[in-house]
């Protein structure tokens, strides 16, 4: 793909995108939609592995994963990771610099992304003229506190076995609401970076991966994942009280 054909593909509008029903302009009108395209900043494409923002850059607005991957973390005082999240196309980042006009974490690419973004000088203009948007946003940062919950259970209460078991069904239900295969996907993160999300170790990630493959439940092929019997990873998490983290 040239340059210009992969610039007409980034510009693709709100109401064009195919992600429009997962993203900040979820079930405006065409005229909503419309009048926040005019606000919206795009594109923004960056190679993989480099930053988006860090811990004290100023608050700018919403992002928007249009292609690729972007993964939220912390990093300890021995510099290892905590990764918080990862971001799957027409998913939103950003929201950790809200309270104080700052960021608190990193956010880093995982493959070659593109974004939006929206500026948030923009969003009290958007939300008096559009009563719906602002309820999106109260919606998003509903979503926020909610995956943030569920990773706290995930960290505090889980096996290893039943963490990766949920991780990967986490991420089947969210390619299957963006209209890919629930089944089988490639993993946007490395191994590395899921242990670092689940807090185990990436030896433990890599035995247990060993482990479901050898009992037929997943078929592993570097990043390429198929999963053989979605059952089987469901009852690994039947007694957990969440199973759908972020």
């Amino acid at each position: 793909m040239n340059q210009v054909q992969l610039g007409k593909q980034l510009k693709v509008s709100c109401e064009a995108c195919s992600l429009s029903e997962l993203c900040l302009s979820r079930g405006l009108t065409v005229e909503q939609m419309n009048r926040i395209d005019e606000f919206i900043e795009r594109p923004r494409k960056i190679e993989g592995n480099k930053q988006i923002f860090q811990p004290g850059d100023k608050f700018y607005g919403f992002y928007a994963v249009r292609t690729g991957g972007v993964k939220t973390y912390l990093t300890k005082k021995t510099g290892e990771q905590q990764i918080l999240g990862f971001h799957l196309p027409g998913e939103i980042f950003g929201l950790d610099g809200m309270e104080h006009d700052a960021h608190r974490c990193y956010a880093s690419t995982m493959d070659v992304t593109s974004y939006c973004v929206l500026p948030f000088e923009r969003l009290d203009e958007l939300c008096e003229v559009f009563p719906d948007f602002r309820k999106q946003i109260y919606k998003l940062m509903g979503h926020e506190l909610n995956c943030d919950h569920s990773h706290q259970l995930l960290l505090g209460q889980q096996t290893a076995h039943e963490r990766l078991a949920t991780f990967l069904l986490n991420i089947s239900s969210r390619f299957a609401h963006r209209g890919f295969s629930a089944s089988s996907f490639m993993l946007p993160m490395s191994r590395h970076d899921i242990a670092c999300y689940l807090g185990i170790a990436v030896e433990t990630v890599s035995r247990l991966f060993k482990s479901f493959q050898e009992q037929g439940i997943v078929k592993i092929n570097r990043k390429q994942v198929d999963i053989l019997q979605m059952d089987k990873l469901n009852s690994m998490v039947a007694n957990c009280e969440e199973s759908d983290v972020n």
